[in-house]
C-alpha cells in the first residue's frame, strides 16, 4: 500500500467520525444546550445540507490548485469547525460550526479519490480508492463509538476536541506523505456541466436521495430509541453504534459485490429489505436482544445500497465521471438532511420514537419505486435501441 494512501485513509476516518458523531450524543447535545431533541438532530440535516452545498461550490474553487493544497486548505476548514463546535456556548453557534465543519467534506473525498487513482497502476486504481474510503467505513466502527463514550463520559465537547487533534493529524500526514499533483484541467467544465440535461442523471441522483434518506430517518434519532423504548444505558448504545458499524462495514461489501452482478435488481432487492426491517423494528425495539440484531440487519442493509447507489449516477453521467461523483455524495447528505428533518418533523407531531421506522420505511418505498422506474425505461430504451438495430440489419 502506497504510504500515502494512509494519510488519506486517516483523513476519511476524522471526516467520517465528525459527520455521525452527533447522533451518539444527541441527548447530551439537547440537554447542554436547552433544545428540543428535535431541535438537536436539525444539527444533521445542517451539515448534510452544508455538504450537499459546499461539495460542488468547493469543487470549482479548487479546480485549479494543486491536488495537495487543496487537500491541505480542506483539512484546515475541517479543523477550524471542529474547534468550533467544541467552544460553542449555545446552539446557533454549534449549528454554524457544524456548516463549516460540513464544507470540507464532500470536496475532500472527490479530490482525495482522484489523488488515491493516481498513486497506483490503472487496474489498481479502484482498489486504491476502496482502502481510502475504509477510512469512513472504520470510522462508524471505532471513531464514533469510541467519541460517543468520551462524550457521555467527560461532556460532548471533549468528544469535538479529539476529532480536532485528529484533523491535526490528517492535515500533517497529508502535508508528509501526498505528493504534489496539479489536475490542470477545468477545461472540460463546461462538457462535464451539460451532462445534467439528462433526466436519467436525475433520477438516479433522486435514488440517491430517498434510498439513503430512509435510513436517516432513524439514525439522527437512534440513541434516544435505544435508550427510551429498548431501555438501553448511554453505554449499551455506544455498543449499538459499534454492531451497527461493523453491518456497515459488511454491508459496504455486500452491496458492491451484488451490484457487480446485477445492478438495479440488486439495489431493488436491498431496498425491499430496508422496508421490511424498520416495519420489523417498530416491533423489536421494544426489547435489547431483538433490537440488537435488527440494528445489525439494518446496518448490513443500509450500506448496502450505497455502491450501487455510487454506480448508478456515475454509469447515468458516464461522460462527466468527476461531477457525477462530487453530486452523488451531494446527494447522500441531501438524503441524509431530509431523513433528519423527516424525523423530526413526525417526533415534533406527536409520533412516537418506536413508531418512527414507519417514516422510514415510506421513504424506502418512495426509493423503491423510483427505482423500479428507472429500471423500467432503462428496458425500453434497451428495446428500443434493439429495434433500431434490427431495422438497420433488415436495410442491409
Amino acid at each position: 500500500m502506497p504510504v500515502p494512501l494512509l494519510a488519506l485513509a486517516i483523513s476519511a476516518f476524522a471526516i467520517g467520525t465528525t459527520e455521525f458523531l452527533i447522533m451518539g450524543l444527541l441527548p447530551e447535545v439537547a440537554h447542554d444546550l436547552s433544545v428540543s431533541i428535535p431541535a438537536a438532530g436539525l444539527l444533521v440535516t445542517g451539515y448534510a445540507l452544508g455538504v450537499a452545498a459546499g461539495a460542488p461550490l468547493l469543487a470549482v474553487l479548487t479546480s485549479r490548485m494543486p491536488r495537495k493544497l487543496a487537500l491541505q486548505l480542506l483539512m484546515g476548514i475541517f479543523i477550524v469547525g471542529n474547534v468550533l463546535c467544541a467552544v460553542a456556548t449555545n446552539y446557533p453557534l454549534l449549528m454554524v460550526a457544524r456548516v463549516v465543519t460540513s464544507f470540507a467534506h464532500g470536496s475532500f473525498f472527490g479530490i482525495g479519490a482522484v489523488v488515491a487513482a493516481s498513486l497506483v497502476s490503472a487496474e489498481k486504481r479502484a482498489s486504491a480508492i476502496a482502502l481510502m474510503f475504509t477510512g469512513l467505513t472504520l470510522a462508524t466502527v471505532l471513531g464514533v463509538p469510541f467519541g460517543t463514550a468520551i462524550g457521555q463520559q467527560f461532556g460532548w465537547r471533549v468528544a469535538f476536541w479529539i476529532v480536532s487533534a485528529f484533523g491535526v493529524i490528517s492535515l500533517a500526514g497529508v502535508s508528509a506523505l501526498v505528493p504534489n499533483h496539479h489536475d490542470s484541467a477545468p477545461a472540460g467544465l463546461g462538457h462535464e456541466v451539460r451532462v445534467l440535461r439528462d433526466p436519467q442523471v436525475w433520477m438516479a441522483l433522486g435514488m440517491t436521495v430517498l434510498g439513503f434518506g430512509g435510513v436517516f430517518v432513524v439514525f439522527t434519532y437512534i440513541a434516544p430509541i435505544l435508550e427510551q423504548v429498548s431501555g438501553f444505558s448511554p453505554r449499551g448504545v455506544t455498543l449499538m453504534l459499534v454492531l451497527f458499524g461493523l453491518g456497515l462495514t459488511l454491508g459496504n461489501t455486500l452491496g458492491g459485490k451484488l451490484a457487480d452482478r446485477a445492478l438495479m435488481p440488486s439495489l431493488m432487492g436491498i431496498l425491499v429489505l430496508l422496508v421490511v426491517v424498520m416495519a420489523v423494528f417498530t416491533k423489536t425495539s421494544h426489547a435489547s436482544v431483538p433490537a440488537a440484531i435488527t440494528v445489525f440487519v439494518w446496518g448490513v442493509a443500509a450500506f448496502a445500497t450505497v455502491p450501487p447507489l455510487q454506480m448508478r449516477v456515475v454509469a447515468k453521467a458516464a461522460a462527466a465521471p468527476n461531477l457525477a461523483s462530487t453530486l452523488n455524495i451531494g446527494a447522500f447528505n441531501v438524503g441524509n438532511a431530509m431523513g433528519a428533518w423527516l424525523g423530526g418533523l413526525a417526533i415534533a407531531h406527536g409520533v412516537a420514537l418506536d413508531a418512527l421506522p414507519w417514516v422510514a420505511a415510506a421513504v424506502s418505498v418512495a426509493a423503491l419505486l423510483l427505482t423500479a422506474f428507472a429500471a423500467r425505461l432503462d428496458g425500453r430504451t434497451a428495446a428500443a435501441r434493439s429495434a433500431r438495430v434490427a431495422v438497420r440489419q433488415d436495410a442491409c
